[in-house]
C-alpha cells in the first residue's frame, strides 16, 4: 500500500467518524431521515476504506455493497450481522432520500447508531487505525 492510499484510507475513516457525530446531533434535533443518511455514509466511508486497503475502489454504492459482501462478509472478516446492518442502511438511505412520504420513527432507528459505531470501529481495527 502506498503512502497516498494510506492517507486516503485514514481520511475516509475520519469521514466515517465525522458522519457518526453528525448523526447523533441530527437524531437529537429531530432530523431522523438525515440521521439515517449519515449512518449510511459512516458505513459507506468505512467500507470504502476497507476495500481500498485491498486496492479496490468504486464510486457506485451498489457495487461497494456487493464487494463488501464478496470480499469481507462471506469470508467472515466482517460478520453477517454487520453485513445485514450495512444492507439495512443502504436500503433505508435510498428510501429516505428518494421515496416520497418516507419518515423514519426515531425510536425505531435510534439503536442503529450503536450498530454503525460498531461497524466503523471494527473496520478501524481491521485496518490498524485508532479513533
Amino acid at each position: 500500500m502506498t503512502g497516498e492510499e494510506r492517507a486516503v484510507i485514514e481520511y475516509r475513516l475520519a469521514r466515517a467518524r465525522e458522519a457518526l457525530a453528525e448523526a447523533k446531533v441530527l437524531l437529537n434535533s429531530g432530523h431522523v431521515n438525515t440521521y439515517v443518511n449519515r449512518l449510511y455514509y459512516a458505513c459507506y466511508y468505512a467500507a470504502s476504506a476497507l476495500l481500498l486497503s485491498e486496492g479496490v475502489a468504486t464510486t457506485r454504492h451498489s457495487q461497494l455493497r456487493s464487494l463488501l459482501h464478496q470480499r469481507f462478509v462471506k469470508p467472515g472478516t466482517v460478520s453477517g450481522e454487520m453485513g445485514r446492518h450495512f444492507d439495512r442502511l443502504f436500503d433505508s438511505r435510498q428510501k429516505g432520500d428518494y421515496a416520497d412520504f418516507t419518515r423514519f420513527a426515531a425510536e425505531d432507528v435510534a439503536p442503529w447508531l450503536d450498530e454503525t459505531r460498531a461497524f466503523v470501529e471494527h473496520v478501524q481495527r481491521l485496518l490498524g487505525v485508532s479513533a
